[in-house]
């Protein structure tokens, strides 16, 4: 069994909702967010298009920040979820510099890295992750990646937008309705 995150693009707004769900459940310091939400332009004018997409950790096949914790304090769930444990974590930062999607953070305050782990507890009470439960759009999911496939058509690409690296390298357990804006080379982020 592998669990991961559904993303539907012709969905999300960008209004960062689940960034904001996240962080809350997550407790985290100003300046840290586990989802983030982005807002990207293409084209020329006067043929612009645009796209939103929120990131999280993807939980992915080959998890390189796995891979590479000296410590073991990275771990794959029964379920396939990528956990980090904070208590093993010694803080040398190896997660963040080999996530090719940036997404184990550093807390400095704490002097250990953390990241998304699917609201692991929350799921195991049977509920969803505090991203998927904030998305007004119900642009996110989170589940068994072939249920989701089931439940939201065969036609989903694994990760080959072009604001994300190559799935090749890592494998993500990321199932994506995309924008065709979303393959587009060359995207600006629209900073608000």
């Amino acid at each position: 069994m592998a669990v991961g995150f559904y993303v539907d693009m012709t969905r999300c707004i960008g209004c960062r909702a689940c960034q904001v769900a996240c962080k809350g459940k997550n407790r985290l310091e100003v300046g840290t967010v586990y989802r983030e939400a982005h807002t990207y332009t293409v084209g020329k004018y006067p043929d612009v298009d645009g796209y939103s997409y929120t990131f999280g950790c993807n939980h992915c096949e080959d998890a390189v920040c796995l891979n590479n914790c000296p410590v073991g304090a990275i771990y794959r769930a029964a379920d396939g979820t990528v956990i980090q444990d904070p208590d093993t974590c010694i803080g040398c930062r190896m997660c963040v510099m080999s996530c090719p999607y940036g997404q184990p953070k550093y807390d400095e305050a704490k002097g250990v890295s953390g990241k998304c782990d699917g609201c692991y507890g929350l799921r195991k009470d049977g509920s969803d992750p505090a991203c998927v439960a904030g998305c007004p759009n119900r642009a996110l999911d989170f589940g068994d990646l072939d249920e989701l496939r089931e439940k939201h058509g065969p036609d989903l690409d694994n990760g080959s937008i072009a604001v994300l690296p190559s799935p090749d390298h890592t494998h993500p357990s990321l199932l994506i309705k995309a924008k065709e804006a979303a393959f587009e080379k060359g995207p600006r982020r629209v900073n608000w």
